[in-house]
């Protein structure tokens, strides 16, 4: 007959039974619990007077029992700050619903120092449901504090990065658009430039700009994207398009010559294109000759002195920076005294209405019929007021170029 062994088939020693047991573990002695918890007890009489703190308050503030219970209130025990909250929120607080929950406040210590401490409050009533005493919960927030501290230091980091940055963006964008409009013999001219965000710098740019035999040429566009990438873009269509214009101010050369300057700096990985359209004024007799070149813009719109609206379409014109051979659509009217050619990017009609849905073409003719009979500056004022009311409902940047013909007095 074999010896059994020593398994657990035989009640043999096993690593559990080192172990204390179970119950062994439980804390039986309340009053050690009390006195030594991971928190902060404290028993007030009604107006205050300590009757009862545990061990693991006084180590904080350094106190001995005897220096608090029946000699200081719960008040005695706070900055004058403390005091005064304690006063006007915490004990009415108390008074009115019997518990306060995560009063952030500050004990001071028997050396000085001052504790940020979290406190709960609970009013302990009898049998008749008279308040007999105030029970308080103290939790040590000294690494809150320091968290919170470290938080807003973070925080206003942030903020000062982002105003720098908001100073960046708006220097920039400054620089590409032209500090103030010349003054155009015979014309009333307007612009605007309305920034969605300044968190990253648009691609919209106009310029207006004298040429050789009276003549005047202008131009506005949009640069795809935001950013750095799209400012470098910008600037150099604005710089290519002032230079082309005054070797050749011809609108389709202007823009062929863009087309030619964008595809040479553009690479595959960033590469970039824009929208634009080049105008050519030429004095008229009392009006101007307009002609316009497209380059898969939106059309010009004209306010006739009679109040139509028309478009001035140029069907066809390609993106500046896509092909070799870009399209380049021509239109030309005529300005009489009193009429107004408007330019402006797709952000004036992409905006969104309350119910989400672009504003699209026909609110800008709606827009157009209150153009009829106000110049340049009043036609500029009226849209960037409305352009200011979609607040963000208005999702891209947008630019505005108005001329008027002068009415002869």
């Amino acid at each position: 007959m074999m010896s059994p062994t020593h398994d657990e088939s035989v009640g043999g020693p096993t690593e559990d039974d080192n172990r204390p047991s179970f119950s062994a573990l439980l804390e039986d002695d309340a009053a050690d619990l009390y006195d030594n918890a991971p928190c902060g007890y404290l028993s007030t009489l009604l107006d205050g007077e300590i009757a009862k703190i545990n061990a693991t308050l006084l180590d904080w503030l350094g106190y001995a029992r005897e220096d608090l219970v029946g000699r200081k209130r719960f008040t005695d025990l706070l900055t004058v700050g403390g005091r005064l909250y304690h006063e006007t929120h915490f004990a009415p607080l108390l008074r009115m619903q019997g518990q306060a929950r995560e009063i952030a406040l500050e004990l001071v210590a028997a050396d000085g120092r001052r504790l940020p401490v979290l406190v709960n409050s609970t009013v302990k009533t009898g049998a008749d449901g008279a308040p007999l005493l105030i029970r308080s919960t103290v939790f040590d927030a000294r690494q809150r504090r320091a968290y919170e501290r470290e938080l807003l230091r973070a925080r206003e980091a942030a903020e000062q990065e982002c105003a720098r940055w908001q100073r960046l963006s708006e220097t920039l964008q400054r620089t590409l658009l032209p500090p103030i409009l010349p003054a155009v013999p015979g014309l009333e001219v307007a612009a605007h430039y309305h920034a969605a965000s300044y968190e990253h710098i648009g691609g919209d740019f106009y310029d207006l700009f004298p040429l050789a035999g009276n003549r005047w040429a202008f131009f506005l566009g949009d640069v795809c994207g935001k950013g750095p990438e799209a400012a470098v873009v910008t600037s150099l269509t604005r710089y290519t398009l002032r230079a082309a214009a005054v070797y050749d101010p011809d609108p389709v050369a202007v823009l062929s010559n863009l087309n030619s300057v964008v595809l040479q700096q553009g690479h595959a990985a960033d590469a970039r294109y824009c929208t634009v359209v080049f105008g050519l004024l030429v004095p008229d007799g009392d009006g101007f000759t307009l002609t316009v070149a497209s380059g898969g813009h939106p059309p010009a719109l004209v306010a006739r002195a009679d109040g139509r609206i028309e478009m001035l379409h140029t069907p066809g014109g390609q993106l500046i920076g896509i092909l070799p051979d870009a399209t380049i659509a021509v239109a030309s009217t005529r300005l009489a005294p009193g009429e107004s050619v408007l330019l402006y990017t797709d952000g004036l009609t992409e905006a969104r209405d309350f119910d989400g849905a672009q504003l699209g073409d026909e609110h800008l003719a709606q827009l157009a019929d209150g153009f009829v009979g106000r110049g340049a500056v009043e036609i500029v004022s009226s849209l960037a007021t409305m352009l200011d009311g979609l607040g963000d409902r208005l999702t891209d940047d947008t630019a505005l170029l108005a001329l008027t013909v002068r009415a002869e007095s």
